[in-house]
């Protein structure tokens, strides 16, 4: 099997789509690193907090995630992923795996796994449909992916603290309250002063941008009264939908200095 390893670091999240890849070709990704693997048949990626076992290691100081977790499998021209941990594995469409459902295909495109130890583990999974880069425009080639909006570093840091909800697929997610996000921040980085009010005009500061760019929703005269969370739902909305907030963003949101570059 010829696996090539990829580096999160340079590769921030799957969600982005990979170019040049075989059709069929898994690439699996959190934030210690992942691997692309090409689809021959019989070929498998096991995932798992034990990193001497596991292709791709998940939750690695965490005992409630198993030490081989699942494993996904090339059968029949499909991946198929299995669940062999003690926890369910929840995908992005809120459907749970248990250790001893059937094996789930998955579809082309873009996966995220939830995996719930002390607390929500990311691995995103990308099946190629092998389009990428191609020039040629076709009916049947895929969408343009939308226009990701450029964050600064403390922008992204802020927005996915305060819309860490949305990127963990809650079903009825809310944002963080302006006081509950400068909490979390600075528990997160104590040596910078960070209060609801600093949020609060970051917050502001990209809503008036995108705004000006010509997204809908992000001022009061738009929504009408009472304006409530709305500002803030439809910003983050925005920013979830055209892939600028993505869910790998919460697992870079644990480590103690977020690499958060700007989108």
């Amino acid at each position: 099997m010829t696996t090539e390893r990829l580096d999160p670091h340079h590769r921030r999240s799957l969600r982005h789509g990979v170019a040049d890849t075989v059709p069929g070709t898994l690439s699996a990704l959190t934030v210690t690193g992942g691997v692309a693997v090409p689809p021959s048949p019989g070929n498998r990626v096991t995932f798992g907090r034990n990193r001497l076992e596991v292709d791709v290691c998940v939750g690695e100081e965490d005992v409630r995630i198993s030490r081989v977790h699942g494993m996904l499998v090339r059968e029949r021209d499909r991946w198929w992923l299995s669940n062999t941990g003690r926890s369910p594995i929840r995908l992005s469409d809120s459907v749970l795996l248990h250790r001893d459902s059937e094996p789930l295909p998955l579809a082309d495109g873009y996966t995220a796994l939830f995996l719930r130890g002390t607390r929500e583990h990311v691995l995103e999974l990308l099946v190629s449909d092998g389009e990428a880069g191609v020039t040629t425009r076709r009916p049947t080639h895929p969408t343009a992916p939308p226009k990701r909006w450029r964050l600064s570093p403390e922008e992204h840091l802020v927005l996915a603290v305060l819309g860490q909800r949305y990127l963990g697929y809650d079903p009825q997610p809310l944002p963080l309250s302006r006081q509950q996000a400068a909490a979390e921040l600075a528990e997160r980085r104590p040596h910078e002063n960070w209060t609801a009010k600093r949020v609060e005009h970051l917050v502001s500061r990209v809503r008036q941008r995108l705004s000006d760019a010509g997204v809908h929703g992000l001022r009061r005269e738009e929504v009408g009264e009472p304006v409530g969370l709305t500002l803030t739902v439809n910003l983050l909305r925005e920013l979830v939908l055209s892939t600028t907030l993505v869910p790998m963003d919460l697992e870079w949101l644990e480590l103690p200095d977020p690499p958060l570059s700007p989108g």
